[in-house]
């Protein structure tokens, strides 16, 4: 079985790790949002990448949720005493990524490539594919003005009001290799729970994701970001509610409209107003099981649909 999977940061590699529980990891591939990469000091960092990079390499900070475990901040420090910006963090391990990225980079390898080696490097078996080796910048436009997305996210901790979301080079940029050729060859394509708006959209606005994933002969499931109302993690219902959307799974279904089969939602929660078929399974992911149970029922309900 062919699995490709639509994702951002943290919930999607949750999930991505899930299904490598419960399915041959090279049976997986995995299209990743690179919407928040951004230059940091001169060095190329991809967080939605790097954070599907430690999590399937048993490398991920679980106790912050992000980042990579066992992290040391020599640099950090070092960096603070000469006045440097210190919004953003980057730790020694996390350093290395960024530094090797970067002079790959300086060799004219691309995204694609240097994402491979990585992975490779780590004994990764699942594809990771960047959703475009050409730049693509998510920009949120605010009460404060327009921010770039890491000013929003993390220099101000999503605190602006958001008014809308803008893709800045996507129109010009080219999915990444095996990008499409991976949802057409799927038997199964699911949706990450990740933010619909700031971390699936950018993948679907680079010319050709949408219409491959239209045209899709695999059925489409999307695991959805709510549990009661409420984003596990990031500013998904804040951005919601600015946004003036109703913080219900009808409102995820609705913006997945014509792209989606199917919504998986949590145990408790409703499916009011939802118009495409809906299945249920506990879906906070705090474990590996809950993990893998999540991809279970995703994998589960998608077979039901094409049945």
């Amino acid at each position: 079985m062919k699995v490709t999977v639509l994702t951002g940061g943290v919930g999607g590699a949750k999930l991505v790790l899930g299904l490598t529980a419960i399915l041959p990891p090279e049976t997986i591939t995995a299209i990743v949002n690179t919407g928040d990469d951004f230059v940091h000091l001169g060095l190329p960092v991809s967080p939605d990448i790097d954070t599907l990079l430690y999590t399937l390499a048993g490398k991920s900070d679980l106790e912050r949720g992000w980042g990579r475990g066992g992290e040391t901040w020599s640099f950090m420090a070092a960096l603070k005493e000469l006045g440097g910006p210190a919004w953003f963090n980057l730790g020694d391990g996390d350093l290395a990524l960024h530094v090797m990225r970067l002079a790959a980079f300086a060799r004219g390898e691309p995204l694609s490539q240097v994402t491979a080696a990585f992975a490779r490097a780590w004994g990764i078996g699942a594809s990771i594919l960047p959703m475009s080796d050409d730049p693509v910048a998510t920009l949120v436009d605010t009460d404060a003005g327009r921010l770039t997305f890491q000013d929003y996210f993390v220099g101000r901790q999503c605190a602006p009001r958001l008014q809308a979301v803008t893709f800045d080079g996507a129109a010009a940029a080219r999915p990444g290799p095996g990008v499409l050729a991976s949802i057409a060859e799927a038997e199964i394509i699911l949706i990450a729970p990740s933010n619909p708006w700031l971390s699936v959209d950018p993948l679907l606005a680079v010319p050709g994701l949408r219409e491959a994933l239209i045209e899709a002969t695999a059925p489409v499931v999307a695991v959805s970001p709510l549990i009661a109302g409420q984003a596990v993690k990031g500013p998904t219902a804040k951005l919601m509610a600015e946004l003036g959307l109703p913080l219900t799974n009808a409102s995820i279904a609705a913006h997945y409209t014509g792209l989606i089969d199917g919504l998986l939602i949590d145990s408790g929660d409703g499916a009011e107003g939802v118009d495409v078929p809906v299945a249920r399974t506990a879906t906070l992911m705090r474990t590996l099981d809950d993990r893998a149970r999540v991809a279970r029922a995703a994998l589960d309900f998608a077979g039901a649909l094409a049945s």
